[in-house]
């Protein structure tokens, strides 16, 4: 456990990477947004009868797949040199990415729960309490926070350890298989025209199952990583 927590302070020499940036674009991203409310409100001499409400709290979730490409592209060959095994590699990374998405769940919590005492800043205007997430309470929605977070950082981290150990064919190769699944299941919806139901489920999903199946794709992009990290080259 003491070199797995190495490879956590490892990771962590760079907090920028991990830490500050992630927060600094949920920041801006959140003042770009009080900003347009309010040339709304001055617009309208602020009279609007319907909430506002923004998609720019995902902005930072997008950031979270570079953050998992650079944890194992810069940190990985470092970490070799130090004798650090391939596993406390994978567990130090894995539990940097668990606190750093946490960090980010509980600051979107907190920011929703201010949203929600001061109904949307003063004017109705919601950056982070957002209906469908909020629904069924807060703790949902930090998990699916947490989740979505999670999951871009292992999958930017999967795309990184495929590119190490078989390098750069064989990432577009699995994008293109990946594309290639998508386009034989539209064939499929298409074929028993069934897109209404798709669509029907899609629009009931709830934030919970959302965020079950994000951990889930996760944990299967965890393992798939670590299986080819035995053997990725530094």
């Amino acid at each position: 456990m003491n070199r797995t927590a190495n490879v956590v302070r490892m990771q962590l020499v760079n907090r920028q990477t991990f830490l500050w940036l992630p927060l600094i674009i949920l920041g801006s991203s959140f003042a770009i947004t009080l900003a347009v409310y309010g040339i709304i409100l001055f617009s309208a001499d602020g009279a609007i009868d319907e909430p506002m409400y923004s998609g720019g709290v995902q902005a930072p979730l997008w950031y979270f797949l570079v953050v998992g490409i650079q944890a194992m592209s810069l940190t990985f060959p470092f970490s070799q040199a130090m004798s650090v095994t391939r596993r406390e590699f994978f567990q130090g990374t894995v539990l940097t990415a668990v606190g750093t998405s946490l960090i980010l769940a509980v600051t979107v919590l907190v920011g929703g729960l201010i949203e929600q005492a001061t109904d949307g800043w003063g004017f109705d205007g919601y950056f982070f309490r957002l209906p469908w997430i909020w629904e069924h309470g807060p703790a949902a929605a930090a998990l699916l926070y947490f989740s979505t977070a999670l999951l871009a950082f292992l999958l930017g981290f999967l795309g990184s350890v495929i590119y190490k150990r078989f390098g750069l064919l064989w990432v577009l190769v699995a994008i293109i298989g990946l594309l290639v699944l998508l386009v034989i299941a539209a064939f499929v919806i298409s074929a028993t025209h069934a897109w209404s139901s798709v669509g029907r489920l899609l629009l009931d999903a709830e934030a919970p199952f959302v965020a079950l199946i994000a951990l889930g794709v996760g944990a299967v992009a965890a393992g798939l990583s670590y299986l080819a990290l035995r053997r990725a080259i530094p």
